[in-house]
């Protein structure tokens, strides 16, 4: 069972890596196209550019412990989705509340899906420092000009 449950939760895995890789260059493409628009420089431009770019990457986490939510859903371990939703979040987060818990068969499930959570909550703070350095180069760069 062991097996099965690696290869499920692997794939599902790969599925978040998607979401999260789709999420992060949407959100750095909505960083470089307001850094480039007319008025895009300044402060309050760029906390406005970095809290939108945060939301997106955010939206992608909760689209990713909906997706384990579901799998754990679908493969009967929660009778309420709600509940389903709410342990995924519970392992993506690394919190380990351990109130809810998985049947003996599936919960070699819960670590990877931790593990998963810890990697692409990693990634989004990657990216919002990268964002966060875009943004602070390009004032760099906008102060520089001035002086």
């Amino acid at each position: 069972m062991i097996l099965i449950n690696l290869a499920i939760g692997l794939l599902t895995m790969m599925g978040c890596l998607i979401v999260q890789v789709s999420f992060s260059f949407w959100s750095f493409r909505y960083a470089l196209r307001q850094a480039g628009e007319p008025g895009g420089n300044g402060l309050f431009p760029g906390i406005r550019t970095l809290l939108l770019a945060m939301v997106i990457m955010m939206l992608g986490n909760f689209l990713q412990i909906a997706l384990w939510g579901t799998l754990f859903f679908c493969l009967g371990e929660f009778r309420e989705f709600y509940e389903a939703v709410y342990h995924s979040a519970v392992n993506f987060t690394s919190l380990g509340y351990g109130d809810i818990v998985m049947s003996s068969e599936r919960k070699f499930l819960g670590p990877l899906e931790a593990l998963n959570g810890i990697l692409m909550l990693g990634l989004t703070s990657a990216a919002l420092l990268g964002i966060l350095q875009h943004l602070v180069k390009g004032q760099q760069q906008l102060h520089g000009h001035r002086d």
